[in-house]
């Protein structure tokens, strides 16, 4: 297989701007050419030998050690260990095409099965480990696995309560010794595979094509059961390969310090899954940190110090809201305030700059903004390891508050959508052309359409083929004659082409007076206020948008010892006066977003949060509205009795 233009010298390629469509005035359609070309033979299982053959030298990965190191891996080492495991898949009796799922956080043996499997010809599955064992017995019965690797004791007891409905499931291996003793799943395998020529690999790869299945994701399920896309290699090839040609500042290092990343999302969801396989075929240092809790995240950023991240707009809110809370311990609140000020007005004359304003950043905001780096914006840029200069954000939108704080603190952000049925990204923000608020221009190779009642529309090489259909054994279409997926989101496509996501198809609250509102903007809005965890917007059939709030336990903590209060328990606090004026303060600021007849007229403070392990968030944290709006029942009935009764 060739690697193609990958590799090549790290100089800018030329801007494409996207060939636009419009009808009666309105732009209907984008597309960008691509930018990388097609992989026309072979499969994503090769990727690692071209690198050992090429650069064997080349650093690829780094492995974190339990007293919190990181050894490097070389491209020659990490090929090796791919051989390794793939012989003792195959002396597993495991064969072309088998399943075999991966329930696991992010971490190194993650990424080095997934290549494994590969090589020995064969289907990953990706299993959330949040996952309760209803839906991994789902997964593992619809998918067909015949193996499944675990990372720990925990996962290994959910698989265990439903094991005995699957009687195909014929291996389960734990990643993660349970003594040191012990050898782990890695090893096993490996040592099962000792007597297997490596050319039995070989020849394994050798059937692979890029047209067949690589990974059969499952996904969400916030209605109804899981459904599994199944991506192919040519998917994740036009993917990742496009990412790497336009992501160009942040794939390869533009200055001297070589590119890294720390990958914490969950390789469970597709966006984390293509960071990692992007990595690898790009040659980037790429390190795994399982754990998501702040403080961990945070000394895993510290000691890695990548130089760009893939991140959900919630870990920059937290440390933004965690360096205001810093500031206003030390009586530097009024500073810190300054200071996101100044940045974010570079940040917004940087943009504008960059779609042909002439009003460059004057002397005295250039001025400020030097007088607070070393104050603040260092402060900031260190908490995320002090290399960090670039973040992909996805999931949501991050708000022009914090994008424009970051650029203008020194850290470029991208913004983009996708789906699982799109290998991840359908959209990015392109580099030297940010529009906030935007999601972007769609990827190169990719064409984004709106239909007549807003529906977001996508056709590319990286859109899947359909839905596994487990009874037939086949593949369920999923687009339409003219290869469009119709996505359920709602968005528009303004006069350059870059797209607005608006809500979800399906979410969309109709009042009892017939206006039509997308409650994600709102919900979006309040939960990167310090104080709020979740937000969801009550409306349907009603005269008027009301919402249910929890709290974030950090943002509620500092709030207390700022104010004196005492510890409570949580109902009692969810009902404190005072927090109650924060919080409503929080709510007319985003119902200044809207119109009148879109603002939310009355809350209610839960004194439990929304978990995947409550059932109200699905594995990928997307609100369960349904499962919510089931369980709170009451208490939106009591919004909507005060209101009448007022």
């Amino acid at each position: 297989m060739s690697s193609g233009n990958v590799h090549a010298a790290p100089t800018a390629p030329r801007l494409v701007r996207p060939e636009l469509r419009r009808e009666n005035g309105v732009v209907t359609s984008a597309f960008v050419p691509t930018l990388a070309p097609a992989v026309e033979q072979g499969s994503l299982a090769d990727v690692p030998f071209v690198n050992a053959y090429e650069a064997p030298d080349a650093v690829t990965l780094s492995r974190r050690h339990r007293d919190g190191t990181w050894r490097d891996v070389t491209c020659r080492e990490f090929a090796a260990e791919v051989v390794a495991v793939a012989k003792g898949l195959i002396a597993h009796g495991l064969r072309p095409g088998d399943r075999l799922a991966i329930m696991s956080r992010t971490r190194y043996e993650w990424t080095l099965l997934d290549f494994a499997a590969w090589a020995a010809g064969l289907i990953t599955v990706p299993v959330y480990p949040t996952s309760s064992p209803v839906q991994v017995g789902w997964i593992l019965h619809d998918s067909g696995a015949r193996a499944c690797a675990v990372e720990g004791v925990q996962e290994a007891r959910t698989l265990t309560a439903v094991r005995h409905e699957l009687p195909g499931l014929e291996h389960v291996w734990q990643l993660t010794a349970m003594s040191g003793n012990e050898t782990s799943a890695i090893g096993q395998i490996s040592a099962a595979g000792h007597d297997v020529p490596d050319t039995a690999v070989a020849e394994r790869r050798a059937l692979l094509s890029p047209w067949l299945a690589a990974t059969l994701i499952y996904t969400s399920g916030t209605t109804g059961e899981p459904k599994g896309c199944v991506l192919t290699h040519a998917n994740l090839f036009a993917e990742v390969d496009n990412a790497i040609e336009l992501l160009y500042p942040v794939f390869r290092s533009l200055t001297d310090e070589p590119a890294s990343t720390l990958l914490f999302l969950p390789l469970a969801h597709v966006l984390g899954r293509t960071v990692a396989l992007g990595c690898v075929r790009a040659r980037v240092r790429l390190g795994h940190a399982p754990s998501v809790r702040t403080e961990d995240l945070l000394a895993d950023l510290a000691s890695f110090r990548p130089t760009f991240l893939f991140a959900i707009p919630h870990l920059l809110e937290k440390v933004f809201n965690t360096g205001r809370a810093t500031a206003e311990k030390s009586g530097r609140a009024g500073a810190f305030d300054r200071a996101a000020r100044v940045a974010q007005k570079y940040g917004a004359a940087a943009e504008a700059m960059q779609h042909g304003g002439t009003a460059r950043p004057g002397l005295g905001l250039r001025a400020a903004r030097s007088l607070y780096d070393p104050l603040v914006y260092r402060r900031i840029r260190t908490a995320l390891g002090g290399r960090l200069r670039h973040v992909v954000c996805g999931g949501s939108p991050l708000g022009r508050r914090l994008s424009t704080f970051f650029e203008g603190a020194g850290v470029s952000i991208y913004e983009g959508y996708g789906l699982t049925e799109t290998a991840a990204a359908a959209t990015v923000t392109p580099p030297n052309a940010p529009r906030i608020g935007t999601v972007g221009w769609p990827m190169p190779g990719t064409a984004v359409g709106i239909a007549p009642d807003g529906e977001v529309l996508v056709r590319g090489p990286q859109v899947f083929g359909g839905y596994w259909n487990a009874e037939r054994g086949e593949v369920t279409p999923a687009t339409d004659a003219g290869g469009w997926l119709a996505t359920g989101d709602l968005g528009s496509l303004d006069e350059d082409g870059y797209l607005t996501i608006t809500g979800r198809k399906k979410d969309l609250i109709v009042t009892s007076g017939g206006k039509n509102v997308a409650p994600g903007p709102l919900e979006d809005t309040l939960r990167a206020h310090p104080l709020i965890s979740q937000c969801l917007v009550v409306g349907d059939d009603r005269p008027h948008l009301t919402a249910l709030l929890t709290l974030d336990a950090e943002g509620l903590a500092h709030w207390q010892q700022v104010t004196g209060r005492r510890r409570a328990p949580a109902d009692e606090l969810a009902r404190d006066p005072e927090l109650h004026q924060h919080l409503q303060r929080a709510v007319d600021e985003a119902n200044a977003l809207v119109s009148a007849a879109e603002s939310i007229r009355g809350f209610h403070v839960l004194a439990r949060d929304f978990t995947v392990e409550s059932g109200h968030l699905t594995p990928s944290m997307k609100l369960r509205r349904a499962a919510v709006l089931r369980d709170f029942a009451d208490e939106v009935d009591g919004l909507y009795r005060a209101g009448e009764t007022a």
